[in-house]
């Protein structure tokens, strides 16, 4: 069955699209590009290129993969205009102090063509299989959350001469590059957030001192560090050994307002660590008063000052990481960031851009409340709240569209060898 069709679209879609007209050359560009945010934004759980085609009338496979492998378009270009829209309304402007989250997301990829693909960890799975890894950019004010960039991470597997292939960048490599993009635009983060993945690689912490930001990410636990230890005399020693060998008295509780409310003890402490110049703070966060009795111990680093250090700031602070999962969650389960067909570079970088956009769209009409006013009767706090709304808007539209359009569905439905009275 048929859920829509781009004549039926809400006007709100319509004037949000018309934003990027000038950014493509040709007028079926545009078009496609109607076509294709329509598709990701609609109720089927599936968001390939068949299944976008499949489920609106006027749409067609062909046109919709020309567009998204073929056509002369450039996906920087529109992620450039996606975010200028952002910063052009007072109510979802970038402000100055975010968080900004560096993260990388996987998932599964059968087969060997796919750039990209190779076997590596997939975090949604939780061990190494057959897949594809990007590496994002996410900003967090405390009042919305917004994908900045995205770059594929192509393992040295997918590459013709492996690590030694030109095209091959580590992780943080590709991090600092979508960084240093962020930094281009004007933005000014208050905070680096990431994970151990990109914090235990020093270099990658010098290139954000390098550019004066100030970061707050994981360290494993075999991390050595330098203490002052008995009658100031300097001690090297593993991060869980430290965290073994600290009384417990020095361990702050900390108690988490959550849906499930959670309790967790931090210290923090100043440190030296081989390769970094002057001493780092460093946090190790436990979820039971003793090591002894911890299950769940994550250690931290972060290069701002010991004043505004404290227990409190590094678990609140580091929270706002969480809202990149979300975003994963959220586009991967609803608007298909996961889903596509086709294999080369360009392609999917394409896909992912345009998927941001919906996310986007979606986005700035919950923070303006435009969505609310139209099609809703209580408020939309939520991501998936506001998506609902739009895709009411979308059936009510279409539904609309049908009454005046029998002949037109009746024609379509003829052509597959159906009657429709």
């Amino acid at each position: 069955m048929k859920e829509t069709t781009p004549a039926a679209m809400p006007a709100c879609f319509e004037r949000w699209c018309q934003r990027f007209d000038d950014v493509f050359t040709h007028k079926a560009q545009k078009r496609e590009f109607r076509h294709y945010l329509g598709g990701l934004l609609g109720e089927s759980e599936r968001k390939n290129l068949f299944q976008i085609a499949e489920n609106a009338v006027g749409v067609t496979y062909h046109r919709l993969h020309h567009f998204l492998t073929e056509a002369p378009w450039s996906s920087s270009q529109v992620n450039e205009r996606r975010l200028e829209i952002m910063n052009k309304c007072s109510q979802t402007r970038i402000s100055r102090g975010f968080s900004l989250i560096i993260d990388d997301s996987g998932h599964r990829k059968s087969g060997n063509f796919t750039d990209g693909v190779g076997r590596q960890y997939i975090g949604e799975i939780g061990k190494t299989d057959n897949g594809i890894v990007v590496v994002t950019t996410h900003l967090h004010d405390g009042r919305k959350s917004l994908p900045l960039d995205i770059e594929l991470y192509q393992h040295a597997d997918s590459l013709a001469q492996g690590k030694q292939d030109p095209e091959f960048e580590k992780k943080p490599e590709l991090a600092i590059k979508l960084i240093d993009l962020t930094l281009q635009r004007g933005y000014q983060p208050g905070i680096v957030i990431v994970d151990a993945g990109y914090c235990n690689n020093t270099s990658f912490l010098l290139e954000l001192q390098k550019r004066q930001l100030k970061y707050l990410g994981g360290l494993a636990k075999n991390r050595k560090v330098t203490i002052n230890g008995k009658d100031n005399i300097q001690q090297i020693i593993r991060l869980d050994e430290l965290a073994q060998a600290l009384p417990q008295e020095v361990f702050t509780e900390i108690q988490l307002n959550l849906d499930k409310p959670k309790t967790l003890w931090v210290v923090t402490k100043e440190v030296e660590i081989s390769g970094l110049n002057g001493k780092r703070n460093i946090a190790i966060v436990m979820n039971a008063a003793t090591f002894s009795d911890a299950t769940d111990l994550d250690y931290f680093i972060t290069n701002v000052s010991s004043s505004i250090v404290t227990p409190q700031w590094v678990v609140d602070t580091y929270g706002a990481r969480n809202w990149v999962e979300v975003f994963y969650r959220e586009a991967k389960g609803w608007l298909g960031l996961k889903e596509y067909q086709v294999r080369d570079k360009r392609s999917l970088m394409r896909h992912f851009i345009l998927v941001f956009c919906a996310y986007t769209f979606i986005l700035w009409h919950q923070l303006t409340g435009g969505l609310r006013r139209r099609w809703a009767n209580k408020s939309l706090n939520t991501f998936t709240e506001a998506l609902e709304a739009f895709r009411t808007a979308m059936s009510f539209r279409f539904f609309d569209w049908l009454i005046m359009n029998r002949d037109v569905f009746t024609a379509y439905k003829a052509s597959l060898g159906f009657i429709w009275a």
